[in-house]
């Protein structure tokens, strides 16, 4: 009973109101098996704008589940160490009307354990709450365009002028061209970011790309930022931090920001690690096979080694090698032992004092990897048909449009952390282990139907 209004109320199941409550599970599970949203209209037998209300639940109840069983880490949970990738990714929203073909294209960055998988964040540049009629009328009577960007009300929102200025500029820039191996694709990347007005900002605009019609995009600087001081209030009963990211000037400002104090106590360390992509499978294979009988040459040559004692070897030879790239003069490891997800790979250390002895410090470069990170991309595209890579053509002016891609950016946001949360506990590996459980965050594999009920 209401104590001002003496009413009385009840509170109800998370289905309480739903009137086919027996097709979420079908829903679900049709949704991380990248069925197209048509297909699942017509095998539950569910309009449009009941299957949308359902991902809207889903994703509700998904994000109740996982503040449930991450309030562990929040609560100082100990974990020794972590070893962690960082990278971002980018979502294509299609066009609504034939008159604008131009993309909506957002940027998601995500976190995940090298040694686990597990997924801590998947964040998007994008609020999809804010509407951006009264966000322009409410910053242009604050006086957003004329203060400097630091003191403006909604300095971390795209307005609209902001948009059509930083177009214009893109139009004028000349892109750098990409290197020719990996070093030129380092040292491209390093001038990139010096010919930026600021080092952190490295959105990319072209005249194929528009603001979303629905909610806002956020400049993608205050969602790494955002991304990283989330993570902190996470790792509080974490003893050491690895961060392995991608060579991005904005991750690397926002991950030293969050964690500064980390470092400076030396309980949290920060590295590049690019990698050479645009590699054939053929070229892949001849890279781990010259590779294989360079350790095998290193083994024979000193027998009394385990083979993690020649690995670190090999690794101490290259760091006295390492070449440096950029205007900071930044040293690079190029990695001795490439793989088929990561056939050729450079490494360099960012947080060096110069405090690690060689044979920690070779421990670390050899655990330098994207991979934890790379798979949960990898399996967004293979899962979720919306968020499958589009194709784009040069005919097209390099806009894309996919038949089964979102529409609304919101979407995206509610799928990604539906599978979040899928992937983290619901999807086991050849261990018979799911990311949770091998974080000690799940004794077992979550059924889908202990996210839905929730």
């Amino acid at each position: 009973r209401c104590k001002a209004c003496r009413k009385t109320f009840s509170v109800g199941k998370s289905t309480t109101g739903h009137k086919q409550p027996h097709k979420n599970r079908l829903i679900f599970s049709l949704l991380m098996n990248k069925s197209p949203m048509r297909r699942i209209c017509e095998v539950a037998d569910i309009g449009p704008e009941g299957l949308y209300g359902k991902i809207d639940f889903l994703h509700r109840q998904s994000l109740a589940f996982a503040a449930h069983r991450e309030a562990h880490l929040l609560a100082g949970m100990p974990v020794s160490r972590l070893y962690l990738a960082t990278d971002r990714h980018d979502y294509v929203v299609n066009w609504n009307r034939q008159e604008d073909r131009r993309n909506v294209v957002l940027h998601a960055v995500g976190t995940a354990d090298n040694a686990t998988g597990y997924v801590f964040g998947m964040h998007l540049n994008y609020d999809p709450v804010l509407d951006a009629e009264v966000v322009e009328r409410q910053a242009a009577a604050a006086g957003d365009y004329q203060a400097k960007v630091p003191f403006r009300r909604f300095a971390r929102c795209w307005l609209k002028g902001d948009y059509d200025a930083a177009l214009k500029l893109s139009r004028a820039a000349r892109r750098k061209p990409a290197g020719s191996d990996l070093n030129g694709d380092i040292d491209a990347t390093y001038a990139e970011a010096f010919g930026r007005e600021d080092v952190e900002v490295s959105e990319v605009l072209d005249v194929g790309r528009r603001l979303p019609t629905k909610g806002m995009q956020i400049h993608s600087e205050y969602t790494l930022y955002g991304h990283f001081f989330y993570l902190k209030c996470l790792f509080g009963g974490v003893g050491k931090l690895r961060f392995f990211m991608d060579q991005d000037s904005g991750m690397r400002a926002a991950c030293l920001a969050a964690f500064q104090s980390e470092i400076k106590a030396r309980q949290a360390d920060a590295f590049y690690v690019r990698i050479a992509k645009e590699i054939t499978v053929t070229e892949k294979r001849k890279a781990i096979a010259a590779s294989r009988t360079i350790f095998e040459a290193a083994c024979q040559a000193n027998p009394g080694l385990s083979a993690s004692e020649v690995e670190a070897l090999l690794i101490k030879a290259r760091i006295a090698q390492r070449v440096s790239h950029g205007k900071w003069h930044d040293k690079w490891l190029a990695h001795p032992f490439p793989s088929m997800s990561e056939p050729e790979k450079a490494v360099c250390y960012l947080t060096d004092y110069g405090d690690y002895d060689p044979d920690h410090l070779a421990r670390l470069y050899g655990k330098a990897s994207l991979h934890g990170i790379d798979r949960f991309f990898m399996q967004v595209r293979r899962r979720l048909s919306i968020l499958e890579r589009p194709i784009a053509t040069s005919s097209a002016n390099y806009r894309t449009w996919y038949g089964y891609s979102a529409y609304n950016p919101a979407t995206i946001v509610n799928l990604l952390g539906i599978f979040r949360v899928f992937y983290n506990y619901c999807i086991a590996g050849q261990d018979r282990k799911t990311p949770a459980m091998r974080a000690g965050l799940a004794k077992g594999k979550v059924a889908l139907e202990d996210v839905i009920y929730f």
